[in-house]
């Protein structure tokens, strides 16, 4: 969920916090000679286009599912060994048989019937998979019931097809940490160039979607954990408002910013998903806001001249840190007004202060949400509280080989959420990312949204010195618990940049429409070659 690097927070919050000309293959960088999307029947294909296959009888879902499952034995498992997928559902084919079924009788659930998806492995389900947050502390977990997010994309009628690798504990456990490595799953690699990072903690879920190994993923966010690795594996992704998806059973961090959104290689089937996911949830107090601001077809937004008329603010902050990165967000600004959209510049949204209240807040909730989780389990979970986490990652012999464990230790001493520290640290966060940031300055420019660079090319992965952040424009939209939409911009060689669309709480809706105007009028996604 949350992507952070490493510490000296009070000198550093917001760099802690803020996560984060198409030329030739560098000369290091050579194509594998292993399967590639140009040999996969179903490379690239979008839900519309499945849809239309299962209607005209030239796909069955079962066969859609099997290809799928070959693909992630093929590119995940063996030959380039992506670790982008965990787990794979034993019981996906039994499930796409009992919906082709339902097909043939005429009975279909909407847009998502027979649609492959990959659940991020912090993501319950109940069923003969585990949900481990890439932990070997809860290797063999099984969650009493599906968390909401499942429920709902079964009856849907998604397949899903197992559970997606990622930055272990969502990469809020420690220092020098490297994005997309779990102890369970080992490390996520970048299908644009296996040597460089997915970014995380949504890691799997990236790299699956861009290499064709699902059609949709689920991924979760604290701070940047959807749109950084959406950024770096050159697909979509929606960071939805706090509220407008349940996390009941989804491993926590923030009570304040965690949600979960969908990863497509479209924004198209992005805002199919997002209307399967939404809905309220007794368990997520969170969810009682978005009575009345949600939708179940978020595609009506998706307008090709959306951009039309539209005031745009553009985040300068993450400038001045990569000139490639520079020259295609201003080409992006270019394009944006060539659609008839103003565009003015914004040089700052918030105060520095508010990185270090949302740091805070996320340990204070990050004791309260893990040690509720694990009561959660039953009396047979393997780990019972925050303490036991603690202590079993201290004996084993993988967890600590290349970082440690200071967030969970520095959670772990805070007191409850009663604490007078506590509240007073959530109310200046959310005064200062709200009233007086995102909403401050939508209101005085009078903007419909705001745009920035989601984050720059992906870096080497190092497990010794950690993750090698650039940029990244995350945190105003994560710390206020405001809606993000990145899409893909364009390429640094070859390795995809994209751009980010985020504005006020329930504004998923309009910042559909001007990002799909964008999408659809560029069309910079293309589809992995796995450089070496």
């Amino acid at each position: 969920m949350n992507k952070l690097p490493s510490t000296k927070f009070a000198l550093n919050a917001i760099i802690l916090i803020t996560f984060l000309f198409a030329c030739q293959p560098q000369q290091n960088e050579q194509v594998v000679n292993q399967p590639s999307p140009e040999n996969f029947s179903l490379a690239e294909m979008d839900i519309q286009q499945m849809q239309e296959q299962y209607a005209a009888g030239t796909l069955t879902i079962k066969e859609v599912v099997q290809a799928y499952l070959d693909r992630i034995d093929q590119i995940d498992k063996n030959g380039i060994r992506l670790n982008s997928v965990i787990a794979v559902n034993p019981d996906a084919l039994q499930i796409a048989e009992a919906l082709d079924k339902e097909m043939k009788e005429g009975k279909s659930r909407g847009p998502m019937h027979g649609i492959p998806v990959l659940l991020k492995d912090n993501i319950d389900t109940h069923d003969k998979m585990a949900t481990t947050a890439g932990s070997r502390a809860l290797a063999g977990s099984h969650p009493l019931q599906d968390s909401y997010v499942a429920k709902q994309l079964r009856e849907a009628g998604a397949v899903i097809l197992g559970k997606a690798n990622l930055s272990e504990w969502a990469n809020f456990r420690g220092e020098l940490s490297s994005s997309g490595w779990s102890g369970v799953g080992g490390q996520v690699k970048n299908p644009y160039s296996l040597s460089r990072n997915p970014c995380g903690s949504s890691s799997g879920s990236g790299a699956a979607v861009a290499a064709n190994l699902t059609m949709i993923a689920i991924g979760t966010e604290t701070n940047g954990s959807i749109v950084c690795p959406a950024n770096n594996n050159g697909i979509v992704g929606i960071k939805p408002t706090v509220g407008l998806v349940s996390r009941s059973g989804i491993i926590p961090i923030s009570f304040t910013q965690d949600t979960a959104g969908p990863m497509a290689r479209t924004l198209t089937d992005a805002a199919i998903c997002l209307g399967a996911l939404v809905g309220i949830d007794s368990a997520d107090s969170k969810t009682l806001a978005s009575k009345g601001k949600t939708y179940t077809d978020y595609t009506q937004f998706l307008k090709p001249d959306g951009l039309k008329g539209k005031k745009i603010g553009l985040y300068k902050r993450p400038f001045g840190i990569n000139y490639k990165v520079d020259t295609l967000m201003y080409r992006a600004v270019e394009y944006l007004k060539s659609q008839g959209a103003e565009v003015v510049e914004i040089d700052k949204i918030a105060e520095n202060n508010v990185g270090e209240y949302s740091f805070n807040v996320m340990l204070f909730e990050y004791k309260d949400g893990l040690n509720k989780y694990f009561q959660s389990l039953g009396p047979d979970a393997p780990i019972k509280s925050l303490e036991d986490l603690i202590a079993f990652n201290k004996k084993d012999s993988i967890e600590l080989k290349y970082y440690n464990q200071k967030y969970l230790e520095m959670a772990a001493q805070k007191d409850d959420l009663s604490s007078k520290e506590y509240l007073e640290t959530l109310a200046n966060l959310k005064k200062g990312s709200q009233d007086q940031g995102i909403d401050r300055v939508m209101d005085e420019l009078q903007l419909d949204a705001i745009i920035a660079p989601t984050g720059g090319p992906a870096w080497k992965t190092d497990w010794i010195n950690g993750d090698s952040y650039q940029l990244g424009s995350s945190s105003p939209a994560a710390q206020s618990g405001y809606p993000n939409i990145t899409v893909p911009m364009g390429f640094v060689d070859e390795l995809p940049v994209g751009i980010s669309f985020f504005g006020r709480a329930w504004s998923e809706p309009l910042l559909l429409e001007i990002a799909y105007s964008y999408e659809q009028g560029t069309k910079y996604r293309r589809a992995p070659k796995f450089l070496e």
